[in-house]
């Protein structure tokens, strides 16, 4: 065991997306400032950030219909899909920054332009689909949607999935051409290279075992190297993104804020498509329906994905239940991270979450054939043998105590914890996640550094036109972003790769 310590500015947790965002910000900040980054694995964005272990969506809440809520007057809520659209702009603006200012190339390699869609079945359903597209048709934010409930229409669509399908069952769908697909992997990778190329040192096959404050203020962490020798390591800012290992962290640094929450455990797996001639048919992100009883992140999608610049087809996701808070992670994870004070949270949570859990035991007992029969409800024709089945990544949603849910109640979304003197941050929670990063990571910079905020802002602005500023309030300011984002990530082709029927 060493007793030296190495002092530094800052220290992040966990090579994923949220580390890489929010290290990429501060050397463009404040390029003077130390910065080291632990990771536990070999390499950056391998656990939740990894292009094979989230859908890629692109989150701007175009086809997801959990966002849009059916009110009991029969209106349609389209507050949250405002909300999460906005943030993902400010996401594609700091990208577009990046590719401009050449701290980043090809942006080909992490972006594409993808139509993202809705669609659903049955009458009930296709006069909701048609409610929330004229809600959300007359905004700035979604214009160009377009709404279909005619077959030859959606045959043009969306042939794979309209082709073979019985004519007398009423079917809808939106499509909008500005959804975009992301390799939330590769764009981490690409940030980390070039944080390595401005002296951030990353240190990866490092293992944070505890994290403690200490006399002078700061945060003093040991760590466990590759050679099983313990390093301590001190900074005046840590940030915790190791995705669901976080919360075991957040609870080690003893602040007040990270009392009473806990983590409820998701797997998730997708079936991924084999056969290039049925890959070769569609060209979207279409999403359906949560099943009555599902939790919102098991939305059954069936996504075009570009990954190692190959055109991919995955369905999914099948939810699942492990007790790991990472794919990595181990078995104990759940049980540990249960401590004296989120107790009554977690036992509230059990009490509550019972067909939560009923939900997940009988996803993981499918069969191969039980799930085609779910992907059939999508492609009518698949055949058993060109699907293959791909575990993806461990989500660990928070728990914790609201006034509106009561004790243990269950949070989809995505939760900065921070100390009251900003010293320490920790992420925790699930989708949209990734897509959120940038807007994530502001709010973090917001409330840990506000004694430069002042000084940074223009900074920030030059980055972020938008910063501060209601996009849909600001028609103008909207148009700009869009030709901007459009021309720096080069997605003005919005019709590459559209399948012939």
């Amino acid at each position: 065991m060493s007793n030296r310590e190495t002092k530094t500015d800052v220290i992040l947790i966990g090579a994923g997306i949220m580390s890489a965002t929010l290290a990429t910000f501060l050397k463009e900040l404040a390029p003077e400032w130390e910065i080291t980054v632990f990771e536990k694995l070999e390499h950056a964005g391998e656990e939740s950030s990894n292009e094979w272990n989230n859908a890629g969506t692109g989150h701007a809440a175009l086809c997801e219909l959990n966002y849009t809520v059916e009110q009991p007057d029969g209106s349609i809520d389209i507050s949250k899909a405002i909300q999460i659209n906005e943030q993902f702009q400010l996401s594609m603006q700091f990208w577009s920054y990046l590719v401009n200012s050449e701290l980043i190339r090809n942006p080909q390699d992490f972006i594409m332009p993808l139509p993202h869609m809705s669609l659903v079945q049955g009458e009930h359903n296709v006069t909701f689909l048609k409610k929330r597209f004229e809600a959300m048709s007359n905004h700035p934010l979604f214009q160009g949607m377009e709404f279909s409930d005619v077959p030859a229409k959606l045959m043009e669509w969306i042939p794979l999935i309209i082709r073979d399908r019985p004519a007398h069952e009423p079917i809808a769908a939106t499509k909008i051409d500005t959804g975009t697909d992301v390799n939330f992997g590769a764009l981490t990778r690409m940030l980390f290279d070039h944080l390595k190329s401005k002296n951030v040192n990353i240190k990866y096959k490092h293992s944070v075992d505890n994290i403690k404050r200490t006399s002078d203020g700061s945060w003093e962490l040991k760590v466990r190297n590759d050679s099983g020798n313990i390093e301590r390591h001190a900074a005046k800012f840590v940030f915790i993104g190791g995705g669901g290992g976080s919360l075991h962290l957040l609870q080690k640094s003893g602040i007040p804020e990270g009392k009473h929450i806990g983590g409820f455990p998701v797997s998730g797996m997708f079936m991924v498509c084999n056969n290039p001639d049925v890959v070769a048919q569609h060209h979207a992100k279409v999403y359906g329906k949560a099943k009555v009883g599902a939790p919102p992140m098991s939305v059954p999608h069936l996504d075009t994905r570009f990954i190692d610049h190959k055109k991919s087809l995955l369905f999914g996701p099948y939810a699942g239940f492990s007790p790991k808070f990472l794919k990595t992670g181990s078995m104990f994870d759940l049980i540990t991270s249960v401590k004296p004070n989120n107790l009554i949270t977690m036992l509230a949570a059990g009490a509550k979450s019972m067909s939560l859990t009923k939900y997940l035991i009988e996803q993981v007992m499918l069969s191969k054939e039980k799930r085609m029969e779910e992907l059939r409800e999508f492609i009518p024709n698949a055949r058993i043998e060109e699907w293959d089945l791909v575990v993806a990544g461990q989500r660990v949603q928070v728990i914790k105590d609201t006034e509106a849910g009561g004790k243990g109640t269950l949070q989809f979304g995505t939760e900065v914890i921070t100390a009251a003197d900003g010293s320490i941050a920790a992420l925790l929670g699930a989708s949209p996640g990734a897509s959120t990063a940038v807007h994530v990571m502001l709010e973090v910079i917001n409330k840990c550094f506000p004694q430069h905020m002042k000084q940074w802002e223009p900074k920030i602005k030059e980055m972020i036109p938008s910063y501060g500023v209601s996009l849909m309030d600001n028609p103008e300011l909207l148009h700009e972003v869009h030709t901007l984002t459009e021309k720096a990530l080069s997605l003005n082709d919005a019709a590459k790769g559209v399948p012939s029927v």
